[in-house]
């Protein structure tokens, strides 16, 4: 008998394979291929405001949230459904991109709105992992629901230990996985229906970035980053 969606047999499972492209240069590239379309509809929306942009993308993002929890259960995973999943969080993405734009375009750039879009974003991001968490519930795999807290939890933190740093000093730039790359992992996990070995990724660099933050901030507030880290020559002329 076919599980529902046209899924396969649990025991499918894809393997862990590391992708061969960077999470900055995937995202490098699907911004280049994106944006004459963000541009064309940063026009066709001109008229729209900013927050219902803003709504709109969090609302997709919840129905791909749906989608994943549902593309799997006891002894079965269905990677059309999935696939379903990622193209309506790509959709959520260009909304969450096009909103900033738009508000510049028609110049109404608002610090409300700049709250909300970046509270919004928190929101999407724990959307996406609620459903990974589901569906690895569905499917009754401990270990991989622990994965997808990880990531969640590295992906809360690097926002966090940012947000909280700029508050002390005024900019903290560092760090190896910034929000794009995540969501851009989740969404290429899904199309290519290889989402353990983005998790792992996310799971390690997200908190790898937290901890980068928490020593740039440490060092900044204590004698000011490039003051250890410039070349010796430098600091004697300085001196």
């Amino acid at each position: 008998m076919t599980p529902p969606g046209g899924g396969h047999r649990l025991a499918a499972l894809p393997a862990l394979e590391t992708p061969t492209v960077s999470p900055r240069t995937l995202t490098a590239k699907l911004g280049a291929l994106l944006t004459p379309i963000l541009e064309a509809l940063v026009r066709a929306l001109a008229h729209v405001s900013a927050d219902v942009l803003t709504m709109t993308g969090l609302a997709l993002t919840g129905v791909a949230s749906a989608f994943f929890a549902l593309a799997g259960g006891p002894g079965w995973v269905s990677p059309a459904t999935l696939r379903v999943g990622g193209t309506i969080a790509l959709a959520g993405a260009v909304f969450d991109m096009l909103d900033g734009r738009v508000a510049r375009l028609r110049g109404r750039e608002t610090k409300f709105g700049a709250y909300l879009d970046s509270t919004m974003d928190r929101y999407s991001d724990m959307l996406l992992y609620l459903g990974l968490l589901i569906l690895y519930a569905r499917l009754e795999r401990t270990g991989l629901m622990v994965l997808v807290w990880v990531a969640a939890f590295g992906s809360f933190m690097t926002s966090y230990a940012r947000a909280r740093a700029e508050s002390l000093i005024p900019r903290c730039p560092v760090g190896l996985m910034e929000r794009p790359e995540r969501v851009v992992l989740v969404i290429a996990g899904a199309l290519l229906n290889k989402m353990v070995a983005v998790l792992w990724i996310i799971a390690v660099l997200s908190n790898v970035t937290a901890i980068q933050r928490v020593v740039y901030t440490y060092v900044e507030l204590k004698r000011g980053w490039k003051t250890v880290f410039m070349p010796r020559d430098e600091k004697r002329e300085g001196e």
